[in-house]
């Protein structure tokens, strides 16, 4: 019966546990900010211009096409068989977003003792009519690791923007110039493609263990095509061209033995092709009164914070190995207009959620503008993964609504999914006094486990073993001698006993071993209820 009872309660626990295990639903992103308290899904929309993506393989290892958005194919250096172009051809407004890293597969050329191999990417335009086409450039910039210096750590928190950028890293530093609707000064405003023509509008040289960034943004008077390609060395046009017409691509493409699992959604590879939409306008209404405010910026299919609220554009066509969509989204400008009523103090807060399993990192480092009314505010943001950080303090008038908009062209090195706040002051500043007393704690206990002595300072004496004293030898008993007595009358003896055996001597039994059986004898009288 006790049995039975015992199956029938291993087997509730078990369907118990695979019913709680069938109900549960997937992760949704953490961050403590928003502990107890729901987001809001901004549902906003992208507009429709279509944008060239060079971002896969984003190391490029050597020369040769890394997308092309003419008809045909290319040749893989990985595989040796042709792989489709992304084809389209724009016509009218257009965007390009580019980026790549230069390590070279000769060791010899990424520098040390020796001088840095060198490559030029190039940013083609292919005219396929029989008339010229004009571009006209209105805001764009590219510039590469040495001209704006990527320093992982650099510019943590939020500083003030000055005229002059911060540049932490080319992906910011393009992204502030397309953010002030800016066009570089190295880049032309207006390029003529003759028909039936290449020609090459933009490139940089990117020096060995270098970073290239561009964004630029641009209309045309007619049907064109796009190509970026990479060149060894300090490369003319004529060079790029003849890359494009050998048809081969560059190496580095890694997730070619990837690509099932691109298609079932396992793996994020990077963007090759040509996504719909560089600008993300959303607008929300919130009282205050009622509660803080929590939206999605840059969402993800995996960071909405609960809302299902996406915010990642399409591709219109794409390389094999790309990722299947715009996840990105770098180079993309998002507006967005938070009209807010409410009084007292509340203060704008962009935050990155706790990526479990991973060590913090950094998840943005930008430029983003907030306007309020008349003021344009511009300011620098390094934040890490887990990171709540106050971008400014917002001045709230009761009685009516107080428009907020906040504005940024998402950079590359970033990691998209983050959350935009809208909290009193006093639930930043708790937050921010229950992490440091948990840091504090945290260095606590490390230095106590540092302090703390594991292993004595002198090994432990070697176990000896106990040694065994010789047996004594028998002691020999000396009868007397027998007085003669008078003979009895004779009755049947008794049987004889059997001989005893000999003694044999004991040894002590060992030291090691007393207190066990002594504490076993214990144990049994115990259970004899002695």
């Amino acid at each position: 019966m006790r049995t039975r009872r015992v199956s029938l309660l291993v087997l509730s626990c078990v369907a118990g546990a695979t019913a709680s295990l069938a109900t549960v639903a997937p992760a949704s992103a953490y961050v403590a900010l928003m502990a107890g308290q729901r987001a809001k899904p901004l549902n906003g929309t992208f507009n429709s211009v279509p944008v060239l993506h060079s971002n896969q393989p984003e190391i490029v290892t050597g020369p040769g096409i890394l997308v092309n958005t003419a008809p045909g194919s290319a040749v893989a250096a990985e595989t040796n068989r042709p792989l489709a172009n992304a084809a389209y051809t724009f016509n009218g407004d257009f965007g390009v977003h580019m980026h790549h890293k230069y390590y070279p597969s000769d060791q010899a050329k990424l520098g040390g003792r020796r001088s840095r191999g060198l490559l030029t990417l190039g940013l083609i335009v292919i005219n396929p009519g029989r008339q010229p086409v004009t571009l006209t450039f209105d805001r764009g910039s590219v510039k590469n690791s040495f001209e704006a210096p990527y320093l992982p750590n650099n510019l943590m928190g939020v500083k003030p923007l000055g005229k002059r950028p911060w540049n932490t890293g080319p992906g910011d530093a393009t992204a502030v110039q397309v953010l002030r609707n800016e066009l570089d000064r190295k880049l032309p405003s207006t390029v003529v493609i003759p028909p039936g023509s290449s020609k090459v509008v933009v490139k940089t040289v990117l020096p060995a263990r270098g970073i290239a960034n561009g964004l630029l943004h641009g209309r045309s008077n007619g049907p064109f095509q796009m190509a970026v390609v990479a060149a060894e060395h300090d490369s003319q046009d004529r060079d790029l061209i003849a890359v494009l017409n050998r048809r081969r691509l560059a190496p580095g493409r890694i997730y070619l033995k990837r690509v099932h699992e691109i298609q079932a959604g396992r793996v994020f590879s990077r963007v090759a092709g040509v996504a719909v939409g560089d600008h993300y306008n959303a607008s929300i209404s919130h009282n205050l009164q009622v509660g803080p405010l929590h939206v999605p910026l840059t969402s993800t299919r995996r960071h909405n914070f609960g809302t299902r609220d996406v915010q990642v554009n399409p591709l219109a066509t794409r390389m094999v190995d790309s990722a299947l969509n715009n996840v990105g989204t770098y180079g993309v400008r998002y507006d967005v207009d938070l009209n807010l009523s409410g009084q007292g103090a509340h203060q704008l807060v962009l935050s990155h959620p706790v990526v479990s399993g991973k060590k913090p990192f950094t998840a943005f480092r930008g430029s983003i503008q907030i306007q309020q009314g008349d003021r344009l505010e511009e300011i620098h943001v390094g934040l890490r993964s887990g990171e709540s950080l106050a971008l400014t303090d917002l001045r709230l008038q009761p009685g009516r609504s107080n428009p907020v908009r906040v504005s940024l062209v998402y950079p590359a090195d970033a990691t998209p999914g983050h959350l935009l706040s809208v909290v009193p002051v006093q639930q930043l500043a708790m937050l921010h006094q229950r992490q440091n007393l948990q840091r504090e704690a945290q260095e606590k206990l490390a230095l106590q486990k540092q302090k703390r002595s594991v292993s004595p300072k002198t090994p432990p004496p070697a176990a000896t073993t106990p040694t065994k004293k010789p047996a004594a030898p028998p002691v020999t008993v000396v009868k007397p001698a027998e007085k003669p007595v008078a003979k009895p009358v004779q009755r049947q003896a008794p049987a004889a006993p059997p001989p005893l055996p000999a003694i044999v001597p004991i040894p002590r039994p060992d030291p090691r071993f007393t207190d066990a059986i002594r504490s076993q004898q214990q144990w049994l009288l115990q259970l004899q209820g002695r």
